[in-house]
């Protein structure tokens, strides 16, 4: 944790313990790593996925923010680019 947390404070140019959530991805793209600041001390959660790769947004200065519905999909593996729902009515009646 303390290694993601200079990441944040040196390439982010961030403050790892505002509260902020920050995630990183692995290389081979099926592992990620969210730290963040509780206001007790820091928390990791990890993902390691048995199949597939986590889709991952473009960056531009290192940093992307995510709304939590984005968040949400980037945990479960859905590519939260072009969602699409798995069911559509047929008819309004």
């Amino acid at each position: 944790m303390r290694g993601l947390a200079l990441q944040v404070q040196e390439g982010l140019g961030r403050d790892p313990f505002a509260g902020d959530v920050f995630v990183f991805r692995g290389r081979s793209g099926s592992l990620i790593k969210a730290i963040w600041h509780d206001g007790i001390g820091l928390s990791l959660y990890a993902k390691r996925l048995d199949r597939g790769r986590f889709i991952w947004p473009q960056t531009v200065d290192g940093a992307v923010p995510l709304t939590a519905a984005q968040m949400g999909y980037l945990l479960e593996a859905i590519d939260w680019r072009n969602p699409r729902q798995t069911w559509r009515p047929q008819s309004a009646g």
